[in-house]
């Protein structure tokens, strides 16, 4: 052990490195959090030499950053090749020294760790095409590294942790745009991998960090507020303290056997609060609170008990974590205590919880010996890693960028726990529905859930989740793809389950599709037509003649001398005939077009069409009794929807009680490609002098509706986006 300070705040090594930019000054801030070996003296030189010459944009020696960078893994972690790594994690990059020199001088695992780091960052904007979105690009593709170089060890997850916690502390130096794209990418990648590898403290300063340059207002309003009441709410937490410790001594609990910290909540956490209650920061039940640190887990259910017997528990508020632990290894008891004028929320744990609960897995590394608290589950990690594995190996089937939206889905820092009939417990975000629950059991639960209960009671399958449910699944031999639902779910596990289960379906429909369209055409039947597409050597291709008008003229005009003899020389000749929103491509006059109600498709969906006497019935792809008549190889005809055709969604949001602000909202709606249908105005309003809207708003069917939502989120206050175009709605 070579820690100099355990009691080391994290706090206090943040302030002493935010404003560093002298190598000396974070040389002995690196030595004061580890006791310095020779291997990291001769480290700390290489760096410095390695980097001499070369400067931040933040001002100062470029060599302070890894100093600094280490000092925070350092403060996580024993392990000094990952300090050594953190020292030179831009050496082989930015440097004329490469891997060799690197594994000569520090040894093969601090090298492994060094490339691993430079891995994920080494990817270049000439690599992009013009067309593509390179600064989504490049974090997505810089995030697949990270995951994939992390498989063999999550040390490379905490290093790079710390190196956006030094980037984020500097990001001043920056343009304003690239602040809000580093801040962005942190809130939503950085912060949610340190929950999961339940290092709270780090958690914390990422999303307070990126919380204050994405909505600098909002900071500002809760920073202004928890700083002009700071002395009246430790007034108050000093009270309830000497209450809580006169109690312990009363009830026989030795003086050194427990502590009590207090805390006020992080800011960014008090916006979620906020947001998602719509209520004022007054409102906050647990802005104030206390931690009270034990020896044991039997002196933490007696503590409660105290508690509970001498103060009014919020009983809705109660959760036992330490039976029942998060998948990051946090445990702790949770209540909320009414005391005399205040609210205040208590946690009550181990020594050792607590140190899992600050440093999550890098406690492991920090405290060697006698770690008897549970270990933070990594199988996130393993699913996201094979996610960002089929990246690589299927790239015809995934993108790096639909991974970053997967991860984005698959990592949160907001939680609930869920049970199963048999006690298991999941973990899922919060929003997250019973279908969600049904794909985090099994993908197969999810593909053939049928209904479901809540608590006993049945419920919807979209059905969202409360902290403490109890979730029962009901099955049947039957799949239900619910293409329309992608949308709906929370999870990425679900999304792209259901993603991957459409398109396997899909792929089959489009083929049966097309051979359909062709029997129907030619009137003859299907094994003739396949032995045509033999012949021709169309094979590979024919699927796509389910989705491309232009091929089908093509195979058409290539089959034609197949078919029978005709004195209609235009018999088989593809014509356009367009309806309201659907053009349909056949050989026959269509008179009608009609969507069936089994399915009740909406625009956007892909459809089938089947067709009775010259009248047309349109069908989801994935429709049960379209497949039926599939099967029955009933006659089909090619259908698209028209070039307008587009998606619907509502939008609720707030915006800021000043003139010509919904006006700016619906330009800015309009910018995006939104064409606006109808808009409500909510006339309550809350203390901070907000109002409510609701819109519904319709988009191109090919619109990046996800890019479209961060957009609208990070520049407003979106409190739903959802889409109303749900050809399943139960």
């Amino acid at each position: 052990m070579r820690i100099v300070n355990e009691n080391l705040l994290l706090e206090d090594l943040v302030e002493k490195a935010k404003d560093c930019s002298d190598i000396e000054e974070a040389k002995n801030i690196l030595f004061s959090v580890y006791l310095p070996s020779d291997n990291i003296k001769r480290a700390v030189e290489f760096c410095i030499k390695a980097h001499e010459g070369q400067f931040r944009k933040a001002g100062g020696a470029y060599a302070t950053h890894p100093i600094l960078v280490s000092s925070f893994v350092a403060f996580l972690s024993a392990d000094e090749s990952m300090i050594i790594a953190a020292l030179l994690h831009d050496v082989i990059e930015d440097t004329q020294y490469g891997e060799d020199v690197v594994r000569k001088e520090f040894g093969n695992d601090v090298c492994v760790l060094v490339c691993a780091l430079t891995k994920i960052t080494e990817i270049r904007e000439d690599k992009f095409s013009s067309k593509a979105d390179k600064n989504l690009t490049k974090s997505a593709l810089s995030f697949r590294n990270m995951l994939l170089t992390s498989i063999s060890d999550v040390g490379v997850l905490v290093i790079k942790l710390c190196d956006r916690l030094h980037n984020m502390l500097t990001l001043d130096s920056l343009r304003e745009d690239k602040q809000r794209r580093i801040s962005e990418e942190t809130l939503v990648v950085y912060a949610p991998i340190a929950h999961r590898l339940g290092i709270s403290s780090l958690k914390n300063y990422l999303e307070d960090l990126s919380f204050k340059y994405l909505l600098p207002d909002e900071y500002k309003q809760i920073d202004r507020y928890i700083n002009s009441n700071d002395q009246k709410m430790q007034i108050a937490l000093n009270e309830f303290i000497n209450k809580v410790e006169l109690l312990f001594a009363q009830n026989r609990f030795r003086p050194n056997s427990f502590e009590i910290h207090k805390r006020v909540k992080h800011s960014y956490s008090v916006y979620l609060k906020m947001q998602r209650k719509g209520i004022g920061i007054e409102e906050v039940l647990d802005l104030l609170g206390i931690r009270i640190l034990l020896e044991n887990t039997l002196a933490c259910y007696a503590a409660l008990g105290i508690l509970h017997t001498n103060f009014n528990p919020l009983v809705s508020r109660f959760k036992d974590y330490i039976a029942l632990p998060k998948q990051n290894g946090y445990q702790t008891l949770h209540t909320t205590l009414f005391d005399t004028k205040n609210i205040i929320e208590t946690q009550i744990r181990t020594f050792d919880m607590h140190k899992i609960a600050e440093f999550g897995i890098a406690a492991h590394w920090r405290y060697k010996e006698g770690m008897s608290a549970s270990k933070p589950k990594l199988d996130w990690l393993n699913d996201i890693s094979m996610q960002s594995a089929n990246t690589v190996a299927k790239p015809e089937n995934y993108s790096a960028i639909e991974l970053y939206e997967y991860a984005k889905d698959s990592l949160y820092t907001e939680d609930i726990a869920v049970y199963s009939p048999k006690g298991e417990i999941f973990t899922l975000p919060r929003g997250a529905t019973v279908l969600d629950f049904a794909y985090e059991v099994h993908t197969k639960v999810g593909l053939h859930a049928e209904s479901a209960y809540v608590n006993r009671i049945k419920v919807p399958l979209l059905t969202e989740l409360k902290n403490g449910d109890i979730v029962r699944i009901v099955t049947s031999n039957k799949r239900f793809y619910r293409s329309s639902w992608i949308d709906s779910v929370k999870t990425g596990k679900a999304k792209v389950a259901m993603k991957e289960f459409c398109k396997q379906k899909i792929r089959e429909v489009n083929l049966q599709t097309a051979l359909n369209i062709l029997s129907s055409i030619f009137s003859s039947p299907k094994d003739e037509i396949l032995s045509w597409i033999e012949k021709e050597n169309l094979g590979k291709n024919i699927r796509r003649l389910s989705s491309d008008s232009s091929y089908l003229k093509d195979v058409v005009a290539n089959l034609k001398k197949y078919a029978k003899k005709s004195y209609f020389f235009e018999k088989y000749d593809i014509k356009e005939q367009k309806f309201d929103n659907i053009t349909v491509f056949c050989n026959q006059r269509i008179s009608s077009v009609s969507f069936d109600f089994c399915c009740k498709p909406k625009k956007g969906d892909e459809i089938v069409a089947f067709v009775e006497a010259s009248n047309v019935t349109l069908h989801n792809k994935l429709c049960d009794k379209a497949d039926k008549f599939i099967e029955e190889c009933k006659d089909m005809v090619f259908v698209e929807w028209n070039s307008k055709s587009s998606k619907s969604y509502k939008i609720i949001f707030t915006l800021d009680n000043k003139r010509g602000a919904l006006a700016e909202f619906l330009t800015y709606l309009s910018r995006i490609g939104a064409s606006i249908l109808s808009i409500n105005v909510n006339d309550e309003r809350n203390e901070l002098s907000n109002d409510y809207f609701e819109t519904k708003v319709e988009f191109p069917v090919n619109s990046n509706i996800n890019l479209i939502k961060e957009r609208l989120m990070a520049n407003y206050k979106i409190l739903d986006f959802t889409s109303l175009d749900d050809a399943y709605n139960q």
